[in-house]
């Protein structure tokens, strides 16, 4: 090593000294430092520079006898000394800037203030030994040779950066690291190589270290400066976010008071603009739009009908449906919005979306009738949300629809009135929403009614199901009843939203069916249902309710009701025979003349089954026909029956009759196509693996967990509208799947009344056996062919 420090230490030289005059050209530019920081940086530099250029010369001139030889060498052997000396003073001068303006110290320690002068003294002494041979004397052919005094050349160069060393590890908590260590190299560095050098005579390893030290000041310097501007800009940014989320809590808050100032029009529609927003965000989130984009959705959404305050009140506030009765006067609600709303111009989608966000697919909405993709993003998506909420929220003129109803309206809607994609979307949110929801989530039914006139008042209806139920309330006479009748009586009914209706509009929108009213006598009336027959009860005198307490026990089993109805003065059995196993039944409590209250609804823990129920109206069947290659089926319920899985080996093609049930009315109450996998070749068998669930109305259930799905819907030519789709089906028609398997893939494809489908199921587990099975939703499946 020191040979090769010896034989390339004049290049060496020359390096180091290049790399301090370009860092003196760095620091004049260097922005960030005090100006007496950078001017004690540069004058270290710049004594590295010459203390390393004199020792290069006095290797140069070292033995030359001519006259610069004389002086050169003579010169040189005196800056080395001096600038020795020197930058021990500008180490000094660099811990004493940093203490008391980074350390904040009054006053610069006593240690330094010693160091200080006794680097002045060591610069002093090589002025002395320049005259007086004390350190180095030449002969007479200019060559360098060590002095009595040489020694003492390296006190002040050891002693000092000692001192310096203890002030800064007494005060290391004022440095940050890389200032400490920079200090900590500066110091040691140059010592342990003049102890070194003690013992290598002829190489200036000293000086070269600290030309070397004094660089790497600067470098360390540099990198503390770069830690400190970049924490300083965390800090700024973490600023400007904190303020960037006050000026968003500041703009949420101010958009919800405008929102709920222009809800105070009409009490009815209080919530529904957070509504709209949470919907629209849910679907933007769906689409895979960024976080940044979902705010946008949300806040356009929650915006978008602001412009309903400049709507007289009588239009908002009509029992009738504004929209169809004051068309003209509504159409001008989104360029109102789109005029309050432009005046904000750092957010221009805001009005965008309150101008297009009644705008309909297919081009018949308003303003400006646009079509598909010239309809803006985000005004195609809040148009979704928008339409979903004004769906299953009450209006004046009727109360909010079932789930299913809104879901069939995306279903129709897709490619129509809605984009198809976000229709779907909000299928799925639909889908997920109500598969998630709690039981304990559906409506109570209302403890007390008042009922002067008769059905003045009658209470939500009370499902009957399988798990039978005990009905009670307390019923006494109006006050001022006056000799006229009075008693209570029950509503048998099915509806959407589980309520009576009489109006001819909401009748047909809740495809309301009332089967009976029947009294708590010997009194009943037959509408809707195929028959009622009443009995008297097997413990008839037992137990019965005391004063004007009324029970009653209902039960279901298939398409038959049984109710046991008991009051203090009568007790019946009532068996109601239903149109189908796929229609609803509630209950509604009603009366005349007389006070309902404490109305309650246990579960009593049991089901009603085969033989519990007496049969007083033959099944309805639609399946009475001769059977194909597989067994007819009748599905009541959403896939309560399913045909034997069939296994695809190759390609074949499934062909069978469908006609939907009497009760049968939305579109995706058809036939089901299911790819699968079980032990028993059966839906839900012994380790069942769902592939793909496809509805002959367009829709599939996507990727699976042991499945990927690419499904395609059109709808052809020969589509005649979601109207006569639903009546061929009820009518009856054939239909025909087409199956093949290639590997691991199974493609279906079917086209029935224009809707044209296509399937490519991709399995992705360990099973070597696919099946496919029939199911669907209130239809028959009849004549099933494998052909």
């Amino acid at each position: 090593m020191y040979d090769f420090i010896r034989a390339h230490q004049l290049n060496l030289m020359l390096f180091l000294c290049g790399t301090c005059g370009i860092l003196v050209l760095l620091l004049l530019y260097t922005r960030f430092l005090s100006k007496s920081r950078k001017l004690i940086l540069i004058l270290m530099e710049v004594m590295a520079f010459f203390l390393l250029w004199f020792d290069r010369a006095a290797y140069i001139y070292a033995g030359d006898p001519g006259h610069t030889g004389y002086v050169m060498v003579r010169l040189s052997n005196f800056f080395v000394f001096f600038l020795t000396s020197g930058l021990t003073l500008g180490l000094n001068l660099y811990l004493s800037d940093w203490l008391t303006n980074e350390g904040k110290l009054e006053k610069v320690p006593v240690a330094l203030r010693v160091t200080q002068i006794l680097s002045a003294v060591g610069m002093f002494l090589a002025v002395i030994a320049a005259f007086t041979n004390l350190y180095y004397y030449f002969d007479e052919t200019n060559t360098y040779h060590r002095g009595r005094g040489f020694l003492i050349a390296y006190i002040i160069p050891l002693a000092c950066p000692l001192t310096q060393y203890f002030v800064a590890r007494k005060y290391r908590k004022l440095f940050s690291k890389l200032i400490y260590i920079s200090i900590v190299l500066y110091i040691f560095v140059p010592i342990i190589c003049g102890i070194t050098q003690i013992f290598t005579y002829g190489i200036s390893i000293v000086n070269m270290a600290m030309v070397a030290v004094s660089v790497s000041l600067y470098v360390f310097m540099y990198l503390d400066l770069n830690n400190t501007v970049e924490h300083a800009h965390q800090i700024e940014i973490r600023h400007m976010q904190g303020e960037q989320d006050r000026m968003h809590r500041l703009f949420d808050q101010t958009a919800t008071a405008f929102v709920s100032a222009v809800e105070k029009k009409d009490e009815l529609t209080k919530g529904n603009s957070i509504k709209v927003a949470e919907f629209a965000r849910r679907i933007a989130e769906h689409a895979g739009k960024s976080e940044e984009d979902c705010n946008k959705v949300y806040y356009a959404a929650l915006l978008h009908d602001v412009g309903l305050i400049g709507i007289p009140d009588e239009v908002i506030r009509n029992e009738t449906d504004h929209y169809s009765n004051d068309q003209e006067v509504m159409q001008s609600l989104p360029l109102i919005g789109d005029e309050i709303l432009s005046n904000i111009r750092e957010y221009p989608y805001l009005s965008q979306a309150a101008h297009y966000s009644h705008e309909m697919y297919n081009g018949t909405g308003y303003p400006e009738g646009l079509k598909g993709k010239e309809i803006p993003e985000i005004a195609r998506i809040i148009a979704v949300a928008d339409d979903y909420v004004s769906m299953t929220t009450k209006k004046r003129y009727r109360d909010e629809l079932p789930y299913f109803v809104a879901r069939e309206a995306f279903v129709k809607g897709s490619g129509e009135k809605y984009d198809p994609v976000f229709a779907e979307i909000m299928v799925k949110i639909i889908d997920s929403d109500v598969n998630e929801s709690s039981p304990d989530s559906a409506p109570t039914v209302e403890t007390n009614i008042s009922c002067k006139e008769y059905r003045e008042h009658i209470t939500r209806g009370i499902s009957v199901e399988s798990d039978i139920r005990k009905i009670s309330f307390d019923c006494e006479p109006s006050p001022d009843v006056d000799g006229k009748f009075s008693a209570p009586s029950i509503v048998l009914f099915d509806s959407y939203d589980g309520r009576t209706h009489n109006n001819e509009k909401a009748i047909a929108a809740y495809h309301y069916l009332e089967y009976g009213e029947i009294w708590f006598d010997k009194y009943s009336v037959t509408t809707g249902a195929r028959n009622i027959v009443e009995n008297m009860p097997d413990d008839e005198g037992e137990d019965l309710p005391e004063g004007g307490r009324y029970e009653m026990i209902a039960g279901r089993f298939e398409d038959h009701l049984k109710i046991v109805m008991r009051s203090a003065k009568y007790a019946k059995e009532v068996i109601v025979a239903l149109p189908s196993r796929s229609t609803a039944a509630y209950i509604g409590i009603t009366g005349e003349n007389c006070t309902i209250s404490n109305i309650t609804v246990e579960e009593t823990g049991k089901k009603a089954g085969f033989g519990d129920i007496p049969t007083i109206a033959q099944p309805v069947s639609y399946i009475d026909h001769l059977e194909s290659d597989i067994g007819n089926i009748q599905i009541d319920r959403w896939m309560s029956a399913s045909t034997e899985g069939v296994e695809i080996t190759d390609r074949f093609v499934l062909a069978f009759h469908t006609q939907s049930l009497q009760g049968a009315d939305l579109i995706w109450h058809c036939p089901y196509i299911i790819l699968f996998y079980s032990e028993n070749a059966r839906l839900g068998g012994p380790d069942y693996r769902e592939y793909n669930l496809i509805k002959l109305n367009g829709e599939d259930q996507g990727d699976k967990e042991f499945a990927r799905n690419r499904f395609v819907m059109k709808k052809t030519a020969a589509f005649p509208g979601w109207d006569k789709w639903k009546e061929k089906n009820r009518e009856g028609m054939e239909c025909e799947v087409s199956v093949e398997k290639r590997g691991n893939r199974v493609i279906l494809k079917t086209d029935n009344l224009g809707i044209s489908i296509e399937n490519t199921t991709t399995i992705t587990d360990d099973k070597s056996k696919v099946y496919i099975a029939l199911s669907g939703d209130q239809v028959a499946l009849t004549d099933i062919r494998i052909k």
